[in-house]
């Protein structure tokens, strides 16, 4: 909404917390108890067949070597071992297959979760959150963010469960073959968790850092994108070209340390490792000499060797992946975390301020108001202001005098900071949002349409209107003719894109017919002919009027001739009303509106002096 403070400014980042993220993502997990617990019952299924499969194969070279030394092989039995370690072989891959659709709908369900929740959020979110953050920031944490964490759940939570239950049953299977050699084995497991340890540390605020410069960037791309027009008109390409690449050279620069200092932990991994793997090697050696094993032993050992520090190789692996979806947890929590607006009022069936509502004669008041968007900068201080039913108010004043301000104020898009609102008397901070806003129409500046037809576009406050009224509307905004125009007339699909097949004239009046339709009591026309011609304007200020009829209007206006006709003119200043009253009142008193219009009036004259020595 126009209005609001230092709108674009990056959010400011809290400090990473690694433990209290991953134990929210671990709850979130967790919330799908029964896919959960399949996928617990295939992963310990799986481990026992992984578990069972070096065994079998121990044995079946223990039958070989037996069978050479005694001069016959029992190739029934040894024929057995085999097929059996294959069917289980094949029964793991199975499984393995089950649990990977377990987990792909987990992680789904998860991210669909997280996006409605999201969606939730954003739509309960005050004005002044968004106010202090761009589009493509909050789009990044709602879209990449979401992606990044949930596909990392999905890629880990199996080799996450697989790995636990490994070193849970990999070293119980190798006590019974050897205590030593598994002694051996579980003496380099506290250097691994001492190196993730130091290295998570290191790594975790560089993955913070990588995520916060994306959504920089997104927010940077997201502004050149839909300002694409105007920088090239104002020849900002090599502006908005050095500003990408200082963001994509600070994106580049985080990540490369993020991935650098977390892909420290592979290496590690890998020379503990081949260390546990030479020691095994030897030890177990001296113990097949002294007959202490079976080389089918030695065998199964040195497999269930690999078994038990795959799962931490593949941590290793993932470990800077897990570091960047805490990352992108951390800011997604953040936006779900972020303060709602105030709780919309009870609203019994007794309720004289609901019910009053049901009802709107249009009175409103504006009671000892006052309201900044920043602590520090007083905006609207003690304002009073009334309107009749019926009555036309016109806003005018300079630029940040406060006039959208406190149109905002009135629709509660914004709660104040002392005083009161009345419609009808009744307190509009006593009322729910929506049922205050079903009885107001707005009409602003910049237009809004969203991905659909035009008769669903001009029906989007009220979706079960019919043809007729659609139609209606239109015709009163002066539409229907350039509709009709159309290939496809009120079925022609547009977009949300400044750069369609409409004008930006024909899309204002596109959003002057849906205010039309949706009959309120109070209007609000912020600066909503100001992208139209003049001939344009001049049909719509005749539609103004017959809507306008009846009803409380507030006019924001800049060009004063589009408001002579307003019952009560009111001027603002630095969020106070210096001036009220009809246009010929105030240009007798000489104040304020009378400079500003003095003012219009001389540039007109030289725009059209300037015109006329063009034509000549």
């Amino acid at each position: 909404m126009p209005g609001g403070p230092r709108a674009g400014a990056p959010a400011t980042s809290k400090p990473s917390d690694f433990r209290g993220t991953a134990l929210r993502i671990v709850a979130l997990i967790k919330g799908d108890r029964l896919r959960l617990a399949s996928i617990f019952g295939f992963g310990l299924l799986m481990v026992g067949g992984m578990l069972l499969v070096p065994t079998l194969l121990g044995n079946a070279t223990d039958l070989a070597i037996r069978g050479v030394n005694s001069g016959g092989v029992d190739f029934s039995s040894l024929t057995w071992t085999l097929g059996g370690a294959a069917a289980v072989s094949l029964a793991t891959f199975a499984l393995t297959v089950f649990n990977g659709r377990a987990i792909a709908k987990l992680a789904q369900g998860i991210a669909f979760g997280l996006r409605a929740d999201t969606d939730a959020k954003i739509a309960s979110l005050p004005l002044r959150y968004f106010d202090t953050r761009t589009r493509g920031e909050v789009l990044s944490r709602a879209t990449n963010d979401i992606d990044n964490l949930t596909q990392t759940v999905q890629t880990v939570t199996q080799r996450l469960i697989q790995g636990v239950l490994f070193l849970v049953g990999v070293p119980l299977v190798m006590l019974t073959i050897s205590p030593l050699l598994t002694l051996v084995v579980i003496l380099t497991l506290p250097l691994t968790v001492v190196a993730a340890r130091v290295i998570g540390k290191r790594s975790q605020p560089r993955f913070a850092k990588q995520w916060g410069a994306t959504g920089k960037l997104n927010g940077h791309i997201e502004e050149m994108i839909t300002g694409h027009q105007l920088v090239t008109l104002f020849g900002r390409q090599a502006e908005g070209a050095e500003t990408f690449k200082r963001h994509n050279e600070e994106l580049h620069s985080s990540g490369v340390r993020a991935q650098w200092v977390s892909g420290l932990l592979g290496p590690i991994m890998f020379f503990l490792g081949s260390f546990t793997y030479v020691m095994v090697a030897v030890v177990g050696g001296l113990q097949v000499a002294a007959g202490a094993l079976s080389f089918g032993q030695i065998q199964a050992f040195i497999q269930y060797t690999g078994q038990f520090s795959n799962p931490l190789n593949m941590l290793a692996a993932m470990f800077g992946q897990i570091q960047s979806a805490v990352a992108s947890g951390e800011r997604v929590f953040e936006l779900l975390d972020a303060d709602d607006q105030s709780p919309e009022p009870v609203t019994a069936a007794d309720d004289l301020g609901v019910r009053a509502l049901d009802t709107v004669e249009g009175r409103v008041a504006f009671e000892d108001v006052s309201f900044r968007y920043l602590s520090e900068e007083p905006l609207i201080e003690h304002l009073w202001l009334s309107a009749e039913p019926g009555q036309t108010v016109a806003i005018v004043g300079p630029t940040g005098a406060g006039k959208t301000t406190l149109v905002n104020l009135l629709m509660r898009f914004y709660d104040l900071d002392a005083g009161r609102i009345t419609v009808d008397g009744t307190d509009i901070a006593a009322v729910e949002r929506a049922r205050l806003r079903q009885r107001i129409g707005m009409v602003l500046q910049d237009t809004w349409l969203f991905g659909g037809t035009i008769a669903e576009n001009i029906a989007y406050g009220r979706p079960e209107a019919t043809r007729e009224e659609v139609v209606a509307a239109a015709s009163a905004a002066h539409a229907d003719h350039f509709i009709r125009t159309l290939p496809d007339g009120y079925d022609t699909v547009v977009g949300t894109d400044e750069e369609g097949s409409l004008s930006a004239g024909e899309r204002q009046l596109l959003t002057i017919a849906r205010a039309f339709l949706i009959d309120p009591s109070i209007l609000i026309l912020d600066e909503a002919t100001s992208s139209v011609d003049t001939r344009t304007e001049m049909l719509v200020q005749q539609g103004m009027v017959a809507l306008r009829q009846g009803r409380t209007s507030f006019v924001i206006a800049h060009r004063l001739s589009t408001i002579r006709d307003a019952d009560v003119i009111v001027v603002m200043e630095h969020g106070q009303v210096v001036e009220q009253g009809s246009h010929e009142q105030l240009l007798t008193t000489g104040g304020a509106y009378a400079r500003l219009y003095e003012a219009q009036f001389a540039q007109a004259a030289v725009d059209e002096d300037e015109e006329a020595g063009l034509v000549l």
